[in-house]
């Protein structure tokens, strides 16, 4: 046998050079160019968008749009909370032994992540009027008379039903392994799940939390169909009084600014939770 045939046979293959694979092929040409196409149609909407804006519009309607704004971003951290505290119940129904509790969980669920969000606000701000004299009597009248109380409320369930579901699939991540690791250590079941399953999950349940409340802070605007003036209440509000189009490119750069600054904030705060696995 020949030095140059085990040579090839146990040698690797010569590595392809560097510019390899860099050839530019016709997909490649007409994908850079619609690129560029929509990047400058991009820059050409909002340059006319910016140098045609009148200073007495901002002057006129930017103060209702920050009130809007401003009343968006709470309007979502009051659901976002609220849901927490719910789908943490409904977790714990969900992960129970006994049908019999996980039904009702079960159900709960299955509503409100099968419907649409503006019906579900809709049963609940316009239904209840059905029951004027029952919430009446109750003493809470005063709540679902309220279309920012009912938007919340919408909101909150709606949101609980997605979180609860993100909070099971991270705790049922942990394998069955690590609980009876712990009990061989003598742990009790409050304190393996203190102390080994809820770290874990929390971490695998926080990118799926952020993009739940991403979608929250968009799904929002529908609390502009029952007449709050969120954001896009305001917005609305501004463009039957002006009929200028300006004003929605306005509140999709305000709406694009809080979701950025929330995508930013849960990089930092993932990055924080997970550096130990890093190392």
């Amino acid at each position: 046998m020949s030095k140059a045939y085990v040579a090839q046979r146990i040698l690797p293959a010569k590595a392809p050079p560097p510019t390899a694979g860099l050839g530019w092929s016709a997909a490649k040409i007409i994908g850079i160019i619609l690129v560029a196409f929509w990047a400058l149609a991009g820059l050409a909407i909002f340059a006319n968008f910016a140098f045609n804006t009148e200073g007495d519009f901002l002057a006129r309607y930017g103060p209702r749009m920050l009130q809007g704004l401003w009343k968006t971003i709470w309007i979502t951290l009051i659901s976002i909370g609220l849901g927490m505290l719910l789908a943490a119940l409904l977790t714990a129904m969900r992960l129970s032994p006994s049908r019999i509790i996980q039904a009702p969980a079960a159900a709960f669920m299955t509503f409100f992540r099968g419907t649409p969000l503006i019906a579900q606000i809709f049963l609940i701000y316009y239904g209840s009027g059905e029951f004027t004299d029952f919430f009446k009597t109750a003493g809470l009248w005063w709540f679902f008379s309220d279309a920012i109380y009912c938007a919340i409320l919408a909101f909150s369930l709606n949101t609980a039903a997605y979180q609860a579901q993100i909070y099971i699939g991270a705790i049922r991540t942990v394998s069955q392994g690590q609980r009876e690791a712990g009990q061989a250590l003598g742990l009790s079941r409050m304190a393996i799940t203190r102390k080994i399953v809820l770290p874990q999950a929390a971490i695998t349940a926080l990118r799926p939390l952020g993009n739940e409340i991403v979608l929250m802070v968009k799904g929002s605007a529908i609390a502009s169909v029952i007449t709050v003036l969120d954001l896009m209440g305001e917005t609305r509000l501004a463009y039957s009084r002006s009929f200028d189009f300006q004003v929605y490119l306005w509140a999709a750069v305000l709406y694009l600014v809080i979701v950025e600054t929330l995508r930013r904030v849960w990089d930092v705060l993932e990055e924080r939770l997970t550096r130990h696995l890093k190392r």
